[in-house]
């Protein structure tokens, strides 16, 4: 038995009013069933979904305050007036500022960009940078992907006499800042889409300031919704399907070097973006001034391109180390600290533009919300970023404590702050307090949304072809998961460190592979002929030219007690395999991790209690003794670790004209030394030296000889007592057995025995239930 990581979710349709209105629909069942949890029940909806039009995205003009927005910037461009994109230090941001800033080149506009340092100024706009912005001639500034909380900041423009307009998609705060314009789907009614991405709402701005469809804009429009994790629906399912072929084909002298460095050919997909192009790009504004992936987007030179990306790789490749040293500093910091249902750590020279990276490591971990703070090099300020799990909504929580931290933003799963660092154990607390009174144990788990069920001989590539068509795949349009349970022909780790687990599966002449990255831990805990349920998302594997159906695993769970068989093992590593409870059959407690009880058959049974791992490093006198243990242990999974030394069952058992043959020998010579006459035996009948002496043993035991000094004398007045009457004959037969019963049997044979027991305390158990 083997519990699942994550909590699984079966995604079944709960409304009965969701059906197939249009009969006309052609798709598979499997297809069906993903649109109709996706609410598409006609024709209509189908063909919106699988095949977006840009004809669908809703008018610029519905946003408040556009037009205000649109005939401020003709103005500026009119009057030559500079004008200061201030972007963000993310993917969006950079992207945001690209799209506006080639709409504002195209209408000949007198314009620069700013974007902070995320090190020296932080997120958003500052004060600092608004003064400057004055002193340096600008008296328009347009934010992009970022200024929806920056009152204070707006409050400083106009004193300074400058116009701003904020364009951004974040969570509105409590007060909205007094700015010439605000363009944000959640400050208009009229604008019915609220989750477009700052590189969305930019583009959107972009297009009414265009007066046309930017088509132009629509690759950097896809990497920003796509890296900032916003709904892949509605009209940013439409951006960013478009904007993936404009990705793919693109001339931008930037994105094809970038896609280089990434090794990406062919079509660019949602998981190019997500895993490769976006990661560089914000590996940028981590470590130092994202003026530099602006630069790579912006250049019309090959060479400059060429070698930006090849920067921009290195910073990537720094940025992932820096990662793995602060989460190696932080499990540390955690083995030694009183466990909270939040983690919260800090230290002084901790990179801050990789903090949110190192929380969302420490979240898939542990199962629990960080918040991973730098201190400040005065010591009096800590700053950071905090991830969440999907059961515990970290903006709301944190807004009711709003009152500790000296800035703060973000959304239900993910934030920034800054706070003094003397609050640190107060916002702990607290946040501590409001997740025991919000969740349960089950809460703590990650969530695995499950499409369907589905059989090995459902899996081929027509149906992979089928689920892609619901592509490009992000959130509110997760890639579709699927629960298979099957029993693996063939498990094996793979990888150079043995990390990743392979299974193959195979039915009715159907073979598909599993493959579970990161999952090589588990391969200790399969037994052989055991079924698996997987969760997993389905594709093509493309080796050589050869394309195989396969299912890439998020996790794995055994609902089956198992039998792990290493006997016959002089050295059995259990450590893998040891969980909360175990207990181990041995002699030779010392062998024995520490944590493993060890106990013996002579044990007290009315001592023991129920086990998640028993281990059997010693065969039983009786097998009764075992499975009574067994009984009481009510073991999920079982571990055979013993070996026979002296094996009973091996040596061939003396038959009853043996015994009459030794015994007429005995009484024909009256006395018989053994030390003399022992290979004269053997010789004459082809026993060996154990034979002879179970037999003369036996004899002995039963009165029938005496021996002394092997020499054996015949009792010339014996009682009569038949052979079983023999303790040493009846060990003999019960050892064997049981060395045929739990040692020499198949892995099925000695499965089924343990079954059998698994058998009898199950009943007692139902018996008891029903008050039999």
């Amino acid at each position: 038995m083997l519990s699942s990581k994550a909590n699984w979710k079966m995604n079944t349709i709960q409304d009965d009013n969701k059906h197939w209105i249009d009969d006309s629909i052609d798709a598979s069942p499997v297809l069906k069933e993903l649109l109709l949890q996706r609410g598409i029940t006609t024709q209509a909806q189908v063909s919106k979904f699988l095949l977006p039009d840009t004809g669908d995205l809703q008018s610029p003009a519905s946003f408040s305050s556009i037009d205000k927005a649109t005939q401020r910037v003709y103005t500026a461009i009119t009057n030559q007036e500079k004008i200061l994109i201030y972007g963000d230090y993310d993917a969006d941001g950079v992207t945001s500022t690209t799209i506006l800033l080639k709409a504002l080149m195209e209408l000949g506009a007198d314009c620069d960009y700013y974007i902070p340092n995320r090190f020296t100024e932080g997120y958003g706009p500052n004060e600092e940078a608004f003064t400057q912005a004055y002193k340096n001639g600008f008296r328009l500034i347009i934010t992009v992907d970022t200024g929806i909380a920056a009152a204070r900041e707006a409050d400083l423009a106009k004193q300074l006499g400058i116009d701003l307009i904020i364009t951004d998609h974040h969570e509105i705060q409590s007060e909205l800042p007094d700015a010439y314009a605000i363009i944000h789907p959640k400050t208009s009614p009229d604008y019915l889409f609220k989750e477009l991405a700052g590189a969305g709402v930019a583009f959107k701005f972009a297009e009414g300031l265009l007066g046309y469809f930017p088509k132009h804009l629509l690759a950097f429009a896809a990497i920003g919704t796509v890296a900032d994790l916003v709904p892949l629906v509605n009209e940013n399912r439409i951006l960013a399907y478009y904007g993936l072929r404009a990705l793919t084909s693109t001339t931008n002298h930037g994105i094809i070097a970038l896609k280089r460095v990434c090794n990406i050919e062919g079509n660019v997909t949602e998981e190019d973006v997500g895993f490769s192009i976006g990661p560089r790009i914000n590996a940028v504004g981590r470590l130092q001034d994202a003026r530099l992936a602006v630069q790579l987007l912006m250049t019309e030179d090959q060479g400059e391109a060429e070698y930006i990306a090849e920067e921009i790789q290195q910073l990537n490749q720094e940025r992932q180390q820096i990662v793995k040293d602060i989460v190696q500093e932080a499990e540390q910091m955690l083995e030694s600290r009183e466990k909270k249902d939040v983690i919260m750590v800090a230290k002084e020279g901790w990179n801050e533009g990789v903090l949110g990276i190192v929380a969302s490591k420490l979240v898939q971990k542990f199962d629990r919300p960080a918040i991973v703070l730098a201190i400040k090099q005065d010591g009096s300020q800590l700053k950071g970023s905090a991830r969440s799990i999907p059961a515990f909504d970290l903006f709301g929580n944190c807004m009711k404590i709003r009152e500790y931290f000296t800035t703060f933003g973000g959304h239900s799963q993910a934030a920034g702050m800054t706070f003094p660092i003397e609050n640190f154990i107060s916002i702990q607390n607290a946040l501590h307090s409001c997740i025991n009174e919000q969740l349960n144990e089950a809460d703590f788990k990650q969530v695995i949304e499950v499409s369907k069920s589905i059989t090995i001989p459902e899996i081929n590539a027509n149906l992979i072809h089928e689920i892609n068509q619901l592509a490009p795949f992000g959130m509110s349009n997760p890639k579709p998961v699927f629960q298979l349970k099957d029993i693996p022909v063939q498990a094996r780790q793979i990888g150079s460190m043995k990390n990743h687990l392979k299974l193959q599966f195979k039915k009715d002449d159907v073979s598909v592979e599993g493959i579970g990255f990161g999952m090589g831990e588990l391969y200790s805990h399969i037994s052989p002929h055991t079924p698996i349920t997987i969760a997993g998302e389905l594709g093509i594997n493309e080796w050589n030219g050869n394309k195989k159906a396969q299912i890439v695993m998020r996790d794995m769970m055994i609902d089956d007690w198992q039998l792990f068989d290493f006997r016959g093992k002089r050295s059995v590593d259990i450590s893998p395999n040891v969980k909360n409870r175990n207990v181990a059959i041995s002699y030779n407690a010392a062998q024995l991790p520490s944590m493993v009880e060890p106990i013996t058959y002579e044990t007290d049974v009315g001592t023991l209690s129920e086990t998640d791992e028993l281990y059997i490093f010693d065969l039983p006198a009786d097998l009764s003794h075992l499975k009574e243990i067994i009984q009481i242990t009510k073991p999920v999974n079982i571990h055979a670790c013993y070996i026979i030394e002296d094996s009973k069952y091996l040596k061939a058992f003396p038959s009853r004209e043996e015994f009459i043959w030794f015994y007429a020998f005995i009484h024909k010579r009256r006395t018989v030394d053994l030390k003399q006459e022992l290979k004269l035996i053997m010789d004459a009948k082809g026993w060996n030296k154990d034979h002879i002496l179970f037999i003369a043993n036996v004899f002995f035991e039963l009165g029938f000889v005496k021996i002394d000094n092997g020499i054996i004398e015949i009792n010339t007045n014996p009682v009569k007592r038949d052979l079983q009457d023999s303790k040493l004959y009846q060990e003999r037969l019960i050892q064997a057995d049981i060395e045929k019963s739990l040692y020499y049997s198949n892995y099925q044979e000695l499965k089924q025995w343990f079954a059998n027991c698994m058998d009898q305390f199950q009943n007692h158990e139902e018996e008891r239930t029903y008050g039999l």
